[in-house]
Order: C-alpha cells, then structure tokens, then sequence
C-alpha cells in the first residue's frame, strides 16, 4: 500500500509546471532542427531559426518559451492501492500546485484565465483553475500528465460528427486551411476518432503528450488502420505548403497524433486538437518516496543557431515612419523595428471603441504609431518586460476599421493572418500588418527597451503598454494594398510542392 502525501503532489504539479515553462521536449527539438534543415522557403526557415532561438535563451536563462503560459490540463492516474496523507482533495492539491507554479517570483507565469466566461470574464489571478481529467487504474502508483495549453493553438480545435461512410482525411484537409495560422505551425495535430462528441475531443488532447516519432513509423512502415491515417495525412497536410508561422514551407506538421475509440454504428466522431510551437508538457509518477523529480535537459540537445541578417532587411525607426515609407514595404519584408510602439489586444480594444463610439476622447493618441498585440509576461530582475511575444491578430479584426479610420493609426503588429473584414479595413486605410513569430515570446522580449503602462492599468496583462524597441524583427503580412503574405506563401509553396514533388524526406 502506498501512502501519498498532500505536499508531494502540491510540489510535483509546482515543478512540473515550471519546468515546461522554459524546457521544450527534446523530441520536438529534435523535430523542428531537422526541419528547419530541410526548409526551402526563407521566410519560414528564419521563423524556425528564430523559435530554435527562443527555446535554448528560455531553456538557459529559465524564462517562458511563449507569454501566453497556458491553461493547465492535467490527465491523472490513480493506482488503486494508494491511500492519501492529505486534508485537501486531490482537485484542489492539483491547483495549488498550479498557483504555487505561477506565482513563483524567480520565474513569474501570466495569469490567462477567466472566471465568468461570458460575463464579467474577472481573471482569477493564479491561472486556476486546471482542467483535471481522473482514470482509476490497478497499481499503487499516481501518474501525472501535465500540460499547459496555449489560447491561440486551442482556438483552432475542430470538431464533426461524421457519416460513417466519410473520409477522415478528407475532413482533415478541409479544416487545417481554415486554421490559419493562429496556432503556430510547425506543431502537432492531436486527432481523436471514435467514441462520442467529447470521447474523440479528450482523445485529441491526449494523443499530444505523445512523443514525435513520425520518421520511426515511416521507416518501418504502417501496421494497422491508425498508423495509415498517420503516414497518408503527414504527407498530405504538409504538401498543404502552409508551412512555419502560415508563410508558406514544406514543413507545416512535424508529426500526427491519432487515438481511435469504439463507437456508435451510426457515428463517426472526429477531433483535431493542434499542439503550437510552445509545445509543454511533462510525465512524472508519485510512489510514496517523496515529490516528483524531472532531470534538466542536456543544453547540448539545443542546436546552436543564428538568425541571419541580409541587405534585404529593413531598418525601421517607428518614430519617424512616414505614410511613404510604409508604402514601399511588401508581403514577405524583413524589418528590424527601433523606437516607440503601444500595446494593445482583446479587452483594450473593447475598451477603445467603447469610448470612441460614446464620443469621448481616448486616453492614449494613436495617430501615426504601431500597435502591439500582446498579454507580456510581468518583469523579472533587470527586465524591462517579461517574455512578449504576439497574439493572433484575427481577434481584433472586428476593431481594426474603427481604430484606423477614428484615430489616424498607422500600422499593427501581431501574429498569423488577418481575416477578410480586416484585410479590408487595412487596404481601404492604406495600413499595414505586420508579424512577429508565435513561440519566440522571450527572443522579442530581448528587443524590448522599456516598457511603462500607459492607459487601463486595471486590465493587467491587457493594459495598454508603451515598449521602446530596439531592432525588433517582424515580417510584412498584409501591405497598405491589401496583399496577404499569408495568402501568397502558402499558395506558392502548394505548387511547388505539387509540381516538383518536394517531400519532407529531401
């Protein structure tokens, strides 16, 4: 009989959640080099570089890969010999560990979760609660699965009831496009079959933790139904050429996830749930001995890669950007960023039109500035702002006429693609659209001078900021005509993909 103590697992989660902070799997590592060796297309080669970057600076400096840290998931095996030394249930052992993890002062995580979901929508401060799935299993040993699931890479889960007769690949090829790129390729797709609507939906979450192992299964060859399914949409959905970051590559997927359950004669439940490039998670056992212990990672796993600078990189002064300079910039530039910006996502955005649509002037002037979409990490030391990396920008499409046509702004800066109501917004404003990478939250922190809140102190992580930058590198998505560097990069890749038969195996 095993006894489990209730700090032990407070500890374990604790540690565990801080160690995926700033540790990536060395599997996926291992997958991103490789194809970051093989990538053709520049523009997602140096977004790769740039992640492979920002995962060895977190992983030596112990600072989170990306500023979104999360939303806790957490699946738990209980043996059922053990008996617990706790007064706490083992729920609420779970989330104090979560609280202890992301208030920890040496290596602060942003608090992203909100209570009242369609109400007042109040953060809750320490990022609980967790999402706790429970198994009772034979043994007298508890495993613990822990995850930390980025909100961009969670909004683009896909879920159908299916016809049985239907083709799974076919749905999956039809949804990966309409994901854009808010969930930041290259990742995993997680994909759950079978079972009923939230059986294929855990399945999916799951099937994550799993490690990369698509090059194995490819040299011995498929063995049954679920390993096909594997091989035939690895190909397929990277011969998407949707590639690193959706600006066009061979490499979109670095491996697919597939778990299958029985299910209803009349049903075909299928789930796709994408890993990002902040891909976290941990295993650990507790048997009685004391908390969990996780060994760092040898640093020499990392490859030892630079972000190579050409002459086609632009040096832009935001303080002196002029509406002529922004004119000559086109999908696909490289610009290295200097000078003042604002900050801005979600609820200040709210709060903005609320204000201008009530006739009152806004606290803050944007004519002629950039605005930053992001939820930085608090400051640690000496730092000027916490890992700061983009949020997906298509959520403040519905904003984006409003703010360029009533306050003279002049460009925005985010991640992924815009929709077409905000495409239009920013063609008809002559603005741009610009991206930083998604996963490379620290490396852009490194770019970032000073940081002071300048209006909504009272949203948090969703003030409005103003950052001084100094050479921060972004690239050109949408240009003041309207052109998408996220419409063209993957379309050309497709065709080149198509016409020359470019596999991830060249």
């Amino acid at each position: 009989m095993t006894i489990i103590r209730q700090q032990d697992v407070i500890q374990s989660v604790a540690d565990a959640l801080q160690y995926i902070s700033y540790y990536h799997p060395a599997d996926f590592i291992k997958a991103v080099k490789d194809a970051y060796d093989r990538e053709e297309s520049k523009s997602a080669k140096d977004a790769m570089a740039q992640i492979l970057i920002n995962s060895r600076m977190c992983a030596m400096g112990h600072r989170p890969i990306c500023q979104d840290t999360g939303i806790v998931t957490v699946f738990v095996k209980v043996g059922m010999q053990v008996q617990w030394d706790a007064q706490m249930s083992l729920t609420d052992m779970i989330n104090q560990g979560v609280r202890e993890a992301y208030g920890l002062p040496d290596n602060i995580l942003r608090a992203s979760i909100l209570a009242d979901p369609d109400g007042a929508r109040n953060n809750t401060g320490d990022n609980t609660p967790a999402v706790i799935h429970y198994e009772i299993v034979p043994g007298d040993k508890v495993s613990i699965d822990v995850a930390a699931k980025g909100g961009g890479s969670e909004a683009k889960s896909k879920f159908a009831m299916l016809n049985p007769s239907d083709s799974v690949v076919e749905w999956v090829l039809k949804m990966v496009p309409t994901m854009g790129a808010g969930w930041c390729p290259p990742g995993i797709l997680g994909i759950g079959i079978g079972g009923t609507a939230e059986k294929a939906m855990l399945m999916a979450k799951e099937a994550l933790l799993e490690h990369i192992d698509i090059q194995d299964l490819q040299a011995k060859g498929a063995e049954n139904r679920n390993e096909e399914l594997r091989l035939e949409l690895f190909d397929k959905v990277n011969a998407l050429g949707i590639g690193a970051q959706g600006l066009g590559g061979l490499t979109t997927v670095l491996d697919i996830k597939i778990k299958d359950y029985p299910s209803h004669a009349a049903n075909k439940a299928v789930a796709i749930i994408p890993n990002c490039a902040a891909t976290r998670h941990a295993h650990f056992e507790l048997d009685g001995s004391g908390p969990a212990k996780l060994d760092p990672p040898n640093l020499e796993d990392w490859p030892d890669i630079t972000w190579e600078q050409d002459e086609s990189v632009r040096r832009v002064n935001l303080d002196k950007v002029t509406q002529r300079d922004i004119e000559q910039w086109k999908p696909g530039d490289t610009l290295l960023l200097s000078g003042k910006m604002l900050t801005g996502r979600d609820a200040a955005h709210k709060k903005m039109t609320d204000i201008l649509a009530s006739g009152q002037q806004l606290p803050v002037d944007l004519r002629g500035r950039f605005i930053y979409y992001v939820g930085p990490v608090d400051p640690i030391g000496d730092e000027a702002v916490g890992p700061a990396g983009p949020t997906t920008a298509t959520r403040m499409d519905k904003f984006t006429r409003t703010l360029l046509e009533e306050t003279g702004l002049m460009g925005m800066i985010g991640k992924a693609e815009r929709g077409q109501v905000g495409i239009d917004a920013i063609r008809d404003n002559q603005a741009v659209y610009l991206i930083a990478v998604g996963g490379a939250a620290y490396l852009v922190s490194k770019a970032i001078v000073k940081a002071d809140v300048i209006a909504f102190p009272e949203l948090g992580m969703e003030a409005i900021y103003e950052f001084e930058v100094k050479d921060m590198p972004v690239t050109v998505a949408v240009d003041t005509h309207g052109e998408s560097v996220h419409r063209i990069g993957p379309a050309i890749w497709q065709a080149k993909i198509e016409q020359h038969g470019l596999t991830l195996s060249e």
